[in-house]
């Protein structure tokens, strides 16, 4: 049936032109004399398929792209809930039922096992964590694929689908600097104390490269967090404060405190005078946490 209107259409468009009989040319989407430039016809329907390859093996339709999102590489089929069909006519309730039991089957087919099962819980419920925290894609699929890798190496074993999750987008959300784990721990569905065992596990038997957060990254969002905003003589003696404990082997430790340590001295420096409790809130660390550092880096400045 899809060769009679290529037919019809070649058979109504003539062979030859009807002002000079010259020869006609068919390309670009329209015919034209070769001789005196005649349109004879445009915006014709090219009846041929789709795709556009030069090997002659890649002449075949695909679906979507594979994803590491899905559990199956996103090459599944779904079936729709629409209540009409293509034509827009309401479906009868004998065909409602049959889509239904045949729906039901198809969602019982896609897992060949419950490891499968629990995987597409799994992939699930970070698509899910990411998307509420606005994550990227790139995240996404970095948390995704790791998930995977603990599942295949039997890391998953005891602990929950949800905490295995959260924190595969934590590990991802760290390599990137995206979010930390107080604002994963209010979209999941675990514990925070169960997403950090989770966590390392995953990093002591994967053998994760996870970077360590540095001081000098973490000023920048004790200062935002400030109610009162600080000037520009606090943010570059913060800034320079923090790349002196970057450098300095002696602190090891919080990177939270640290930092908070760092804004506090360099307000006091510059004269804004912050509290201690106001920058430790901040901060979110405790105070006695913040004057430990803010005396370290009293002897190092100092001396």
């Amino acid at each position: 049936m899809s060769s009679q209107p290529a037919a019809t259409a070649e058979s109504s468009t003539p062979s030859t032109c009807p002002e000079c009989s010259g020869r006609l040319d068919r390309a670009g989407g329209e015919t034209h004399c070769s001789d005196c430039g005649l349109v004879v016809d445009e915006q014709q329907i090219d009846h041929g398929p789709e795709w556009r390859s030069f090997d002659e093996d890649e002449f075949r339709r695909t679906g979507a792209p594979r994803t590491v999102t899905r559990h199956d590489n996103g090459l599944s089929t779904e079936i729709g809930r629409d209540q009409s069909d293509a034509n827009g006519t309401a479906l009868s309730a004998r065909k409602k039922r049959r889509l239904s039991r045949q729906r039901t089957l198809h969602r019982r087919s896609r897992f060949e096992s419950k490891r499968q099962r629990n995987l597409s819980h799994g992939l699930g419920e970070i698509r899910r964590l990411t998307s509420a925290l606005e994550l990227s894609d790139t995240i996404r699929t970095q948390a995704c694929s790791l998930f995977k890798t603990a599942q295949d190496a039997d890391l998953l074993i005891g602990q929950s689908i949800e905490g295995g999750a959260a924190a595969a987008v934590y590990i991802a959300c760290r390599c990137n600097n995206a979010i930390e784990m107080h604002r994963l721990a209010e979209v999941a569905r675990c514990s925070e104390s169960h997403i950090w065992t989770v966590y390392k596990v995953f990093q002591r038997d994967l053998e994760l490269p996870i970077p360590i957060e540095r001081p000098s990254e973490r000023v920048p969002r004790v200062l935002e967090a400030m109610p009162v905003a600080a000037t520009k003589a606090t943010r570059r003696r913060a800034r320079e404060l923090a790349r002196l404990a970057d450098d300095n082997p002696e602190f090891t430790g919080s990177r939270r405190a640290i930092a908070a340590g760092c804004v506090y001295f360099a307000s006091e420096e510059t004269g804004q005078a912050w509290t201690q409790a106001t920058v430790a809130e901040a901060a979110a660390v405790a105070r006695t946490s913040l004057r430990t550092w803010y005396q370290e880096l009293q002897d190092h400045v100092g001396g």
